[in-house]
C-alpha cells in the first residue's frame, strides 16, 4: 500500500509537535486510505500508525480529532483490525476515559468503535473487561446510557448495540439480570423509544440475549419485571378485536388507539418475536404466554408483516403457542438434546427456507423496481397534442 520510506515520513507527520496544517494533511490522507478495504487491512497491521492517532486524539485541533477517531471508526468496523487495535495499540483504556467525560465532544465516534470492537466473539470480552476493569464498571455505562442528557454534545445511542453484544457473555447477562439492581427494569422503556433505531434495537437485542438464560424467565415474566407486555406492545397495531381477545391481552395492550403504529424497523421486529419465542423454551414460560394471549397479537403481525423472514419467526412461534404440550422430560426445548442426523436434517431445512426467503425477498425488490420504472417512464413521456 505505502513504500516503508513513504510510511515512515507520513508517520512522522502524526505528531501532536507537527504543524497543524501538516497533520490535518497526514490524517486526512489515512481517513481517505481507510474508504477501502485494502486500505483498512493495510493499517489494521500498522501498530504504529495506530498509536500514533490514538495520541492525536488529544490533539488541539478538532479537525484532526475528527479525522482520527473517523479512521478508528472505519477501522473497527473491519475484523481484521480489532486484535491490532486492542491489544497492539492500547486503545480501550483511552476511549472509556473519555467516554465519562460528560462534554466531550466525540463521544458518539467512541460509542461505534466500542460497539464495532464489541461485536465479534473474540474481542466482546476484551471490550468486557476493560469496562470492569477500568474503574467504570457496567453499572455506570447503564447509568449513561439511561441518563437523559449525560453528555450534551453527544447522542451516545450506540451504547444500546454496545449492551447488546456485551450481552452475548453469561457475565453482562449475569448483571443486566440480577434481581437486586433493576437494570432490565430500566431499559425496559426503550423498546418504545421512537427518537433512535439504534438505541431502541441495541435495548431489544440486550433483552433477547437475556431470554436466552431460561433459569430467569419466571422472574421476567412475574410482575416485578413483566417483560412480555414490553416486547407485544411494539408488534401490535389497530386491528379490532373481539371482546374476549381484548380482554385476555396485558392491560397495556388494551384498546390502542387507531394509530398504533407497529415497530418500523423489521430486525427490530424479528428480535422481539425471537426473544418471545425463547420465553416459550419453559413449560411455564409457554403457559404464561398463552394466558396473556399473544398469540393474537402475532396472528395480526403476521397478516401484516411484508417482511418473508419475520413473517417466518412469527410462523415458528405460532407453532409452538398452538402445538400439545412436549412429552414428559422433553419440557424445556432449550435442553433437549437433538440426535445428530435430526438436528443435520433441520438445518438443511433451515437453510432451504432461508433460500426460499432470500429468493422471496429478490422477488419482491424486483416487482417494486419495475413498478418504479414503470411509474418514471409515465411521468417522463411527453404530453399528447391536443385535438
Amino acid at each position: 500500500m505505502l513504500a516503508e520510506d513513504q510510511a515512515r515520513e507520513l508517520l512522522s507527520f502524526l505528531s501532536l509537535d507537527t504543524r497543524a496544517d501538516v497533520k490535518g494533511q497526514a490524517t486526512g490522507y489515512l481517513l481517505g486510505l481507510t474508504g477501502s478495504k485494502d486500505g483498512c487491512e493495510y493499517l489494521g497491521q500498522r501498530v504504529d500508525f495506530l498509536r500514533a492517532l490514538l495520541r492525536l486524539t488529544e490533539d488541539r485541533s478538532p479537525a484532526v480529532v475528527k479525522d482520527c477517531y473517523f479512521v478508528l471508526v472505519n477501522l473497527s468496523a473491519e475484523e481484521s483490525a480489532h486484535d491490532a487495535l486492542v491489544k497492539g495499540a492500547g486503545l480501550l483504556p483511552v476511549l472509556l476515559k473519555n467516554l465519562l467525560d460528560p462534554g466531550y465532544q466525540f463521544s458518539d465516534q467512541i460509542c461505534s468503535i466500542l460497539s464495532n470492537l464489541s461485536r465479534r466473539e473474540a474481542t466482546c470480552p476484551a471490550v468486557l473487561r476493560a469496562i470492569q476493569t477500568e474503574e467504570i464498571g457496567l453499572a455506570r455505562i447503564v447509568e449513561i446510557f439511561c441518563t437523559e442528557g449525560y453528555n450534551r454534545k453527544a447522542s451516545l445511542h450506540y451504547l444500546g448495540p454496545l449492551l447488546s453484544n456485551l450481552t452475548q457473555l453469561p457475565e453482562a447477562r449475569h448483571f443486566v439480570l440480577d434481581k437486586d439492581r433493576c437494570v432490565v427494569q430500566r431499559l425496559l422503556p426503550y423498546t418504545q423509544f421512537q427518537d433512535s433505531t439504534v438505541r431502541r434495537g441495541g435495548v431489544v437485542g440486550t433483552l433477547r440475549n437475556c431470554c436466552f438464560d431460561y433459569s430467569y424467565h419466571s422472574w421476567l415474566l412475574s410482575d416485578q419485571v413483566d417483560l412480555l407486555p414490553f416486547l407485544l406492545l411494539p408488534l401490535a397495531g389497530p386491528e379490532e378485536l373481539s371482546e374476549d381477545e381484548m380482554e385476555g391481552l396485558p392491560v397495556d395492550l388494551q384498546y390502542l388507539p387507531e394509530d398504533k403504529q407497529r415497530e418500523k424497523d423489521p430486525d427490530i421486529r424479528k428480535m422481539l418475536i425471537e426473544a418471545i419465542n425463547l420465553l416459550t423454551a419453559t413449560k411455564s414460560g409457554r403457559e404464561q404466554v398463552r394466558e396473556r394471549n399473544a398469540y393474537v397479537v402475532v396472528r395480526e403481525l403476521h397478516k401484516w408483516e411484508p417482511e418473508p423472514d419475520v413473517q417466518a419467526a412469527c410462523e415458528k412461534l405460532v407453532q409452538v403457542l398452538i402445538s400439545d404440550e412436549p412429552e414428559e422430560g422433553m419440557e424445556n426445548l432449550l435442553e433437549v438434546e437433538v440426535p445428530e442426523e435430526i438436528d443435520e436434517k433441520l438445518r438443511q431445512q433451515d437453510e432451504e427456507e432461508q433460500r426460499l426467503i432470500e429468493k422471496e425477498r429478490e422477488e419482491l425488490l424486483k416487482k417494486e423496481e419495475e413498478k418504479e420504472n414503470g411509474e418514471r417512464a409515465r411521468e417522463e413521456r411527453p404530453a399528447g397534442l391536443g385535438r
